[in-house]
């Protein structure tokens, strides 16, 4: 995968954008809110059509251009997938509507062609660090699940269609389920979304499975060596239905111990799935809302045996957070064939001086990658002289002379 040329017209504070991506490094250099963080939001929106700063597209259209009846904002990259030359095109349209209010469309295009976004996600793949991602570890399951789903979206083929198809499904049951708490009826309604739900959330556990275990692998890897073999980094799948067996008596597992999910089928879960929603039936009424599913799963970090969020010390976070994001441009090339781009967010200022030094270690001409910080003496001077620099000031970007 390889970024050749990158186009932005009022995204953000960037009123203009529009370079030509060298295949070596990228270092962007300016002091806060100037907009380096605003190229990586771009790039990263093209793989995603996501923001990882926020989940209201309207937010990064140029607040001047906003305040037009009509606002456009157009992010387009021309790149390289094997072979192969595309472009990807993405349309942000705030339209008028009614008599003061406006609303916001998108459109997006693959070579030329009005594509919808699930169908397209993946087709350019990026991976992104920014300092606030420590959420995934920190934060609530809301944090660790938009991380899989983001993930998985890129790499595994139709992941987005279904987790859509999931969600839709789970909206018309936890309306049915309402209804029947508050005026009662026939519960068979619920067998028809019932099977929508075990049907699509099956796929969704068993794809989380397998990806789960397959990226710890490397993590845990790329951990140890950071951690020069002190830790042992796990990854810890907390599905709300789990179709592992639990032992006879036991209520649940505690989060050091290592669970092998990986010879479950898709029917074992279906079946599984199907008839805990029916047992607990009587219970979700009562409730009015859907207990169990991939709507409510968790990931949890484990290190020597000891809960990251819980126990973690900030050096250890940051580390398996770096950890994970290397591991998932690995994981992603495994994937698809193709490495991702990386998007590395003041990430040196994070890390210590080995850590730095790791860090690039692992950053090989085989990358295309692009770094932001305010500090140019973060990197090793043989780095940067090799990387290309552009300075960054009120939205203004500059390749410096080489």
């Amino acid at each position: 995968m390889y970024l050749k040329h990158l186009s932005l017209t009022n995204f953000r504070s960037l009123t203009r954008l529009d370079a030509e991506l060298p295949r070596r490094a990228v270092v962007l250099v300016g002091q806060n809110a100037q907009g380096k963080t605003s190229v990586l939001e771009a790039i990263y929106f093209l793989a995603a059509f996501t923001s990882f700063q926020t989940h209201a597209d309207r937010q990064i259209v140029n607040f001047h251009e906003a305040k037009n009846p009509l606002a456009v904002t157009r992010l387009v990259a021309d790149y390289q997938r094997g072979k192969t030359k595309h472009r990807l095109e993405v349309r942000l349209i705030l339209e008028p509507t009614g008599a003061n209010g406006q609303r916001l469309r998108k459109e997006i295009l693959l070579d030329g062609a009005k594509r919808q976004a699930n169908d397209v996600i993946g087709h350019f793949n990026a991976v992104i660090f920014v300092p606030q991602m420590s959420q995934i570890i920190e934060g609530g399951p809301d944090e660790r699940r938009r991380y899989l789903n983001l993930a998985l979206a890129q790499a595994v083929p139709s992941y987005a269609r279904i987790l859509s198809e999931y969600s839709q499904a789970l909206t018309q049951r936890n309306a049915l389920l309402k209804a029947l708490n508050e005026g009662g009826g026939n519960s068979s309604q619920l067998d028809v979304w019932d099977e929508a739900l075990v049907k699509f959330g099956s796929q969704i556990i068993l794809w989380r499975v397998q990806a789960i275990q397959e990226i710890e692998r490397l993590a845990s890897r790329v951990h140890h060596e950071l951690t020069r073999g002190t830790e042992i980094l796990r990854l810890a799948y907390e599905p709300a239905y789990d179709p592992l067996p639990k032992p006879d008596g036991q209520l649940g597992l505690k989060i050091d111990t290592a669970i092998d999910r990986s010879s479950i089928d898709i029917k074992e879960i279906q079946e599984g799935f199907l008839a805990k929603l029916k047992a607990i039936r009587g219970e979700e009424i009562a409730r009015g809302v859907t207990t169990i599913g991939p709507h409510r799963d968790d990931l949890r970090f484990v290190i020597n045996k000891r809960d990251v969020s819980d126990y973690g010390s900030r050096g250890q976070i940051r580390t398996t957070l770096l950890a994970l994001k290397l591991a998932e441009v690995e994981w992603m090339k495994e994937r698809t064939g193709e490495y991702p781009v990386i998007l590395l967010d003041e990430v040196m200022a994070e890390l210590d001086g080995s850590r730095r030094a790791d860090l690039l270690k692992y950053v090989t001409h085989e990358h295309q990658v692009l770094f932001t910080t305010t500090d140019l003496t973060l990197f090793a001077s043989e780095f940067s002289e090799d990387a290309e620099v552009w300075d960054v000031q009120s939205g203004v970007v500059t390749p410096r002379p080489k």
